[in-house]
């Protein structure tokens, strides 16, 4: 079994995607070569902005190369308690930009030309629990009586026709939601970004940024870089660069495994329609087809930082065999980790801190909100675009977080609780 990421293995870095070497000086510097960097430097390169983005190892690195490439409607945080927080207006604004985000990365694809396996077959939650369906249900009937959007509710008996188990109590199904190849789409990004005129500088770790009038000097591992604004696009592995952005965002871990290729009959069998899964458990398990056929299941089980990727595996393995006990005897190729970027207030956010701009607080539901709050922030620094909804969110912190999440084990030990209520 090999403890790195499946996608990245899958499919390396291709040796055609250019390396830049680090300017003397930019319009604007993006730190970090994900979804969230990648798209907003595709947008400012394509409106002329000299734009450079600085990336401490290569691109896809982080959580762009080890996500479970399910690309999903929606927020971390039920839309109700958006809702009942911040009011009508700004639950149906904060909706509907997870429907465009969804949309995005399909356009963006298309319009790149990039060839990432993606698929719009729709997201099933899964319901772990009798008492889950119920709530199902209710979802169901909300987003119908609120904002008019069709959402399906299966039942056990429906279930069955879209996944081979019967561990679950029903779902709820969204069409609009998909997948992809993370690594390949992450490439694609960053092929795109260049060809529109941005530098990609991989290998470079920023170590200080100092404001100065009228713009920064940013300090790398490669010399000193200047520009007139800066991007901050870390999410889940923001560091202390900008103390303020820091505390405003929590690093939590999700890992995943791999299978080895099954044989057509049995992916068939497992997943007929090709929909990716989630389930209602608070731990956050996964699962979907890869394009070659194997299946992929993941969870936040660990939300600490870097477990080790044996025990991960076990434990994910266990979870899987009770999901699929026809899957016994299949042989786990691939394991790895990740860090998700969590808020306080479980929601994204764009904005501003000690003059530096960033998007993160994704949740696990980075793929599409990454390339969308990148590709706004892009609009807002070039001009395009004067608002966003996320912009006017308040960013919650909370005083006895400072740089060490030393809350998560207590949160998952939480969270593990209350999934084993029946």
């Amino acid at each position: 079994m090999k403890t790195t990421p499946f996608w990245t293995d899958d499919t390396p870095r291709p040796e055609d995607l250019p390396r830049a070497a680090l300017p003397p000086e930019t319009d604007v510097l993006i730190i970090g070569a994900g979804y969230t960097g990648l798209a907003a430097a595709r947008v400012l390169a394509r409106a002329g902005y000299r734009t450079a983005v600085l990336e401490q190892y290569t691109v896809g690195w982080g959580a762009s190369g080890r996500n479970g490439g399910i690309v999903t409607t929606g927020l971390r945080r039920p839309l109700p308690d958006v809702v009942k927080e911040h009011g009508v207006d700004v639950g149906r604004a904060l909706w509907q930009a997870t429907l465009d985000a969804v949309d995005l990365v399909g356009e963006i694809i298309a319009d790149e030309g990039i060839a990432c396996d993606f698929r719009r077959k729709g997201h099933v939650v899964l319901a772990a629990r009798r008492r889950h369906f119920a709530r199902l249900a209710q979802t169901a009937a909300w987003f119908e009586a609120q904002l008019k959007y069709p959402l399906r509710l299966l039942s056990p008996q429906e279930l069955a026709d879209e996944v081979g188990t019967e561990a679950y109590h029903g779902g709820l199904l969204d069409d609009w939601g998909g997948s992809l190849h993370p690594a390949k789409y992450a490439y694609g990004l960053a092929a795109a970004a260049i060809r529109h005129g941005a530098l990609v500088c991989e290998q470079t770790a920023v170590t200080r940024i100092e404001y100065q009038a009228h713009g920064f000097n940013v300090y790398t591992s490669q010399g000193t870089i200047r520009a007139r604004e800066v991007i901050m696009a870390t999410n889940g592995y923001t560091n202390g660069l900008v103390h303020k952005l820091h505390t405003a965002v929590f690093p939590a871990g999700s890992y995943a495994i791999v299978t080895e290729p099954l044989a057509p009959d049995v992916y068939r069998a497992l997943i007929p329609g090709g929909r990716v899964f989630s389930n209602t458990r608070r731990s956050g398990q996964f699962f979907r087809l890869t394009p070659d056929g194997r299946l992929l299941f993941g969870a936040w089980s660990q939300w600490v930082l870097d477990a080790d990727l044996v025990d991960s595996a076990k434990s994910l393995r266990r979870s899987l065999v009770r999901v699929f006990p026809q899957l016994a005897d299949a042989r786990v190729t691939h394991a790895w980790g990740g860090r998700l970027g969590m808020t306080f207030d479980e929601l994204p956010h764009v904005g501003r801190a000690a003059g530096v701009h960033y998007a993160l607080g994704y949740s696990g539901r980075g793929v599409a909100l990454a390339t969308y709050l990148g590709t706004e922030l892009g609009l807002l620094l070039s001009g395009q675009k004067t608002d966003s909804p996320f912009v006017t969110l308040p960013h919650p912190k909370r005083f006895y977080y400072r740089k060490n999440p030393w809350f998560l084990p207590l949160v998952l030990r939480y969270a593990q609780l209350l999934d084993w209520v029946p």
